[in-house]
């Protein structure tokens, strides 16, 4: 199977493009500067999946707005019209979207018939039925189309959400944000992956799908139990004026931690899929696990890498015999701190 992922050169499109890879599957990741070979790469492709779209954590100024827009609804325009123009297309189209253009709410959680939009933040709606509309207007009648509607996909590895909550965590910062009642919306990584795969499979599943586990929670519980995972009791509270200040500094927007995003996979459990991570504390657990074998991993890596440079260093060098035995094995330096 041909995969091409437009924009998959980040955190999901590694994830995504390492799991085809280990399947045997053909990944061919298309950027920014490639995208006027689109149609060629699309030839003999059997599935596209479309991650392209500036990062959302910046600043929502004039300028970040037009390239947050412009940058999700020209690309799908650009997919649908390369689609459309292939001799042979692609059999599905997964198109990512967000589980932002659901209603911040607190009394129900959103299915795909869920409330759209609504709420103080109405400039990430707007987006995400922009991105959507460029998927429905596609002229594709051979190809499936598929949108994805994703919470946050929660990874050990370095630079994703998880490792930056477990910063705070780690720093005693894993406090509740705001008043802590905002649900917070997530999938763990294998499940992203796995859905993925489910939704390929299966010919009858098209239109708005959501991504996110059956077992969306409060701020509050949810930093609580990504504390006890991590064995940590306690998390200082972030009040929403520090909230507002940070990310002023931080350069970014506060809706990323306040909306509350009570979202609910109806069409994948309806379908019969089945989650590995259906809750969180139990996710939190196993990610936990993963990120401390990662950083195991890296540690032994550098740990490698360095020591020819200290056996080099003055002081640092000892005596050999002649079969090469170390004598001065107790000198060498705990690298391990």
């Amino acid at each position: 199977m041909k995969v091409v992922i437009p924009g998959g050169s980040g955190h999901l499109g590694g994830i995504l493009a390492r799991s085809f890879e280990r399947e045997g599957h053909q990944v061919v990741l298309v950027g920014r500067r490639s995208w006027d070979g689109l149609p060629a790469e699309l030839a003999g492709a059997d599935v596209v999946i479309n991650l392209a779209g500036r990062s959302v954590n910046c600043r929502y100024n004039a300028r970040n707005r037009r390239e947050i827009m412009d940058s999700r609804v020209d690309s799908t325009r650009a997919i649908g019209e390369a689609i459309a123009r292939s001799v042979w297309p692609p059999r599905i189209w997964l198109q990512m979207s967000t589980a932002t253009i659901y209603a911040h709410r607190f009394d129900a959680p959103n299915d795909e018939n869920g409330i759209i939009g609504g709420d103080p933040w109405r400039f990430s709606v707007e987006v995400a039925q922009a991105w959507e509309r460029a998927v429905d207007e596609a002229e594709t009648p051979l190809t499936r189309k598929v949108k994805l509607r994703s919470a946050i996909v929660m990874s050990p590895e370095a630079g994703g959400a998880f490792d930056m909550l477990l910063r705070l965590v780690r720093r005693g910062l894993g406090g509740s944000a705001g008043d802590g009642r905002q649900y917070v919306s997530w999938i763990h990584y294998r499940d992203f992956v796995r859905s993925i795969q489910w939704i390929i499979d299966r010919e009858a599943l098209s239109g708005a799908i959501n991504i996110a586990a059956p077992d969306p929670l409060p701020n509050a519980e949810f930093m609580t139990a990504l504390r006890a995972a991590w064995g940590i009791r306690f998390g200082l509270p972030a009040p929403r004026w520090l909230l507002e200040a940070g990310a002023f500094a931080l350069r970014t927007e506060t809706e990323l931690v306040l909306k509350s995003r009570r979202v609910i996979p109806g069409v994948l459990l309806e379908s019969g899929f089945t989650f590995e991570h259906p809750t969180w504390p139990e996710a939190a657990r196993d990610l936990c696990t993963r990120w401390r074998a990662i950083r195991r991993e890296l540690d032994a890596e550098r740990r490698e890498h360095d020591r020819p440079k200290l056996s080099r260093l003055p002081g640092r060098h000892s005596d050999r015999d002649h079969l090469g035995r170390t004598h001065a094995a107790s000198e060498r330096p705990n690298l391990s701190r």
